[in-house]
């Protein structure tokens, strides 16, 4: 199977990993250009061009996808996961078996570009990941497979993550082969059930400890560690909230992150910084 493997994240290069351990490795790999990060802005490489550099696979990064960025035009699929930029539909097309999108969500619902985020604020239960037949619409297409994940309710990010591009590349892995057959039939999504994230900006992470629900703020921890990172202000000076618990009586800190220093457990910090608001969060 020749293909290119459109991705940047780290959900991306584990579907990649799974794919090559199976033998389906990419032609190509598109993936978006470096960009400054930390304090310095320093321009970094993102998981997936480290990926395709460690295994000596062929990349491009263009700033701006046209089908003129393609060294050839001859190839049998396209497989985006977590590519982060919309793909204009004359790409798409380009494929003699179309393009297939590796979704983290249970298509309809959370379409857009925070699922797993916007799934762990919700309090569901239920998630997967859904392959799509991509078009030019976001998460639009039809579908092609779909795998659940029961009782996720309590993931983190990283955690939800992880595990969905796991069973989202076994997945692909499973239905690779009976979808280039021709065996697979892809089936119309319900739009009128459909639900849409929007994306994620620094200031979703601000949280008001009196005023806001416990269950909302736990929720909020796990949905958006490590970006933006949840926080709230204290005499003046943002502190990071890393992890926290729900309980009877309410909701517990764990660790925190007083800006620019480093992560730690509540109780230590306020051996050195006394503060009565924060002692009722033990």
């Amino acid at each position: 199977m020749k293909y290119v493997f459109f991705g940047t994240s780290e959900f991306s290069v584990t579907i990649l990993e799974i794919l090559y351990q199976n033998n389906f490795i990419p032609d190509l790999i598109i993936t978006t250009p470096d960009r400054p990060k930390g304090r310095g802005l320093k321009l970094k490489p993102n998981p997936v061009k480290i990926w395709a550099q460690k295994n000596n696979i062929k990349f491009i990064e263009p700033e701006k996808l046209t089908r003129y960025v393609l060294p050839v035009t001859h190839y049998d699929l396209f497989i985006i996961a977590a590519y982060g930029k919309i793909i204009p539909k004359e790409i798409l097309e380009i494929p003699k078996g179309g393009t297939l999108n590796v979704h983290p969500s249970l298509l309809p619902k959370f379409r857009g570009p925070s699922p797993i985020q916007s799934f762990i604020l919700s309090g569901e239960k239920e998630t997967g990941v859904t392959i799509i037949l991509a078009d030019e619409k976001v998460d639009h297409g039809p579908i092609i497979a779909k795998s659940e994940i029961f009782n996720a309710e309590s993931e983190t990010y990283k955690e939800l993550e992880e595990k969905l591009a796991r069973l989202g590349g076994n997945l692909l892995v499973e239905v690779l082969p009976k979808f280039l057959n021709g065996e697979i039939k892809p089936q119309e999504q319900n739009h009128s059930e459909a639900t849409f994230t929007k994306k994620i900006t620094k200031e979703d992470g601000l949280i008001d400890l009196e005023k806001d629900p416990p269950e909302l703020i736990e929720r909020k921890i796990r949905a958006l560690n490590p970006w933006p990172g949840v926080y709230t202000f204290i005499n003046g000076k943002r502190l990071i909230i890393t992890k926290a618990k729900l309980t009877d009586s309410g909701l517990k800190i764990l660790y925190i992150k007083p800006e620019g220093k480093k992560e730690i457990n509540l109780k230590d910090y306020l051996r050195g910084n006394p503060n009565r608001f924060l002692e009722r969060y033990l």
